[in-house]
């Protein structure tokens, strides 16, 4: 485990910090290296046990994960993360394998990547979660200058200027700023179907998650809204078509 220090920033603010977990040192050192000149601090590990070192000691705004790493895979250091945090979370994986892309969809994941690729197509992937994870952050000063608009539905509050939803007993519902950005976009659209790639395009995914891609977001957020999922009633799916949001259930 090593961390790379970061640049000094133009303007005195802290710098976002991103964590890579990886077995390959090259390719691990490489991504660090790139991304440290494009102005993040970056800290690595080569293992799942060293990344979770690095979260007890650092605040990471992403991460990026080798999904085949020795004794624990990024599989389950994902799930680890996602219950604690919602912060970014790219996986990274030799494997082109269709059950990987989904199962790291399931767990909560942004994006992925497979083995070899780009460094300009990971700094534009890093850079449009980091710019969803950034707003997902209440403000207080942007609260103060700006009226908050509140969606309800089926005794649900959509706070969308705290980008916080309460249920129908008071709760907080423990959204990921992807699924807060996914509600958003559908509730802001009430009644009218959209489709998968006007979902995608809404949520700035730049075309690289449609498909099987939102279907997983939509159904990882009907487990949180819905009394059935398997029946939903207000994310309700219209064949052939996408999806359309109905306030009324």
């Amino acid at each position: 485990m090593s961390t790379i220090p970061s640049p000094e920033d133009a303007e005195g603010m802290p710098v976002q910090t991103i964590g890579i977990a990886d077995d390959e040192d090259d390719l691990r050192e490489t991504v660090a290296e790139y991304l440290t000149r494009r102005g993040f601090r970056v800290v690595q590990a080569a293992d799942a046990a060293g990344f979770r070192e690095l979260c007890a000691q650092e605040h990471l705004d992403l991460a990026i994960l080798d999904i085949r790493m020795p004794h624990e895979d990024g599989l389950s250091l994902a799930r680890w993360l996602r219950e604690r945090s919602a912060i970014g979370i790219i996986f990274a994986t030799a494997a082109d394998e269709p059950i990987d892309r989904v199962v790291g969809l399931e767990i909560g994941a942004d994006d992925y990547l497979t083995k070899p690729y780009e460094m300009r197509e990971l700094l534009a992937r890093v850079r449009c979660i980091l710019r969803r994870t950034a707003s997902a952050a209440p403000v207080a000063a942007e609260r103060a200058a700006k009226p908050v608009e509140v969606i309800a539905f089926q005794g649900f509050q959509a706070d969308l200027s705290a980008r916080r939803l309460v249920d129908p007993s008071g709760r907080t519902v423990d959204l990921t700023a992807g699924e807060f950005d996914l509600l958003a976009v559908l509730a802001q659209r009430p009644r009218r179907t959209l489709s998968r790639e006007q979902i995608s395009t809404l949520l700035d995914l730049g075309g690289i998650e449609v498909g099987r891609g939102i279907d997983i977001r939509i159904a990882r957020l009907r487990k949180k809204i819905e009394d059935r999922p398997d029946a939903p009633r207000l994310l309700r799916t219209v064949h052939g078509q996408g999806y359309v949001f109905t306030p009324e259930g």
